[in-house]
């Protein structure tokens, strides 16, 4: 089964995840894998594009759970022998109103957006194969978040130095200095969801470096994008753009030709690489 290629999709029964495995099915030349978390969620959103004629495939996937991700990656890795495209676009946010303690919040939200995805990439970045796609589903709010952060921390998250333990050791602050409610006092800006953003980007910048020191060769190219607003069950039914619409980025970097040298390790909108 090896010489078949296959696409992995996180987060993606509904909304601009569901849009990506459309495209995909239409544009990939290979198997492409709709997951969530709840399998019965997954199989109706594998029923839904079949109607339309598509054939994706399910994959149980929830990303706050390392054993689940494990398991994937052992499923992967037995049936093609590797990953030729990750879209990591499972991710939550809480509703403006949301009365749920910002604290609670913080926690909440950095663990399955920064953590979960932090948790995908460790275990599934080894399976890719050479002229491999990663896409990290990011949001305008990481650098509208970034600019209201202090000096010192825009200094650390834009640094070329930046390693992930110390991307790991900030995000874990943010939380900790939620739970103190001193998190302003120490420069961070007041979005969990903008936060975890943060940390999604950079975090990308990080592994994109890592593959051209230890990989170079393999042509693996990795970057974040903003989807734009997108109207879902998140952002709400106001947003500007469809969720096909939303999924015209990550896709056109899923698909990057295997000549393609670039982008890698930036941040995209509007398939425009953006200052970071």
């Amino acid at each position: 089964m090896s010489n078949v290629q296959v696409a992995v999709v996180t987060g993606s029964n509904k909304g601009i995840g569901l849009a990506i495995v459309r495209a995909l099915c239409k544009q990939f030349p290979g198997d492409v894998y709709l997951t969530s978390r709840d399998p019965s969620n997954g199989q109706a959103a594998v029923a839904q594009l079949q109607q339309e004629g598509l054939r994706p495939l399910f994959h149980q996937l929830d990303i706050d759970d390392l054993q689940s991700i494990r398991a994937l990656r052992d499923f992967l890795k037995e049936k093609y022998g590797g990953l030729n495209v990750l879209v990591n676009n499972a991710g939550i946010a809480f509703k403006v109103n949301d009365t749920t303690p910002f604290a609670t919040q913080a926690e909440v939200t950095l663990k399955t957006n920064f953590f979960g995805t932090k948790n995908v990439c460790t275990e599934l970045l080894p399976l890719m194969k050479p002229y491999g796609r990663v896409v990290n589903v990011s949001s305008m709010v990481s650098s509208s978040a970034l600019g209201k952060c202090s000096q010192e921390l825009q200094q650390k998250f834009r640094s070329d130095t930046i390693t992930e333990d110390e991307l790991v050791q900030l995000m874990n602050k943010f939380v900790e200095d939620t739970k103190k409610n001193v998190h302003q006092k120490e420069g961070w800006p007041n979005t969990a969801y903008g936060v975890s953003k943060i940390g999604v980007t950079v975090l990308s910048r990080i592994q994109a470096r890592l593959l051209n020191e230890q990989r170079k060769g393999d042509h693996i190219l990795l970057n974040a994008c903003c989807p734009g607003w997108v109207r879902t069950d998140m952002a709400g039914p106001n947003a500007t753009k469809s969720p096909d619409e939303g999924a015209e980025t990550p896709v056109y970097l899923a698909l990057l030709p295997s000549n393609a040298d670039a982008p890698h390790g930036q941040f995209v909108s509007e398939k425009t690489v953006k200052p970071w």
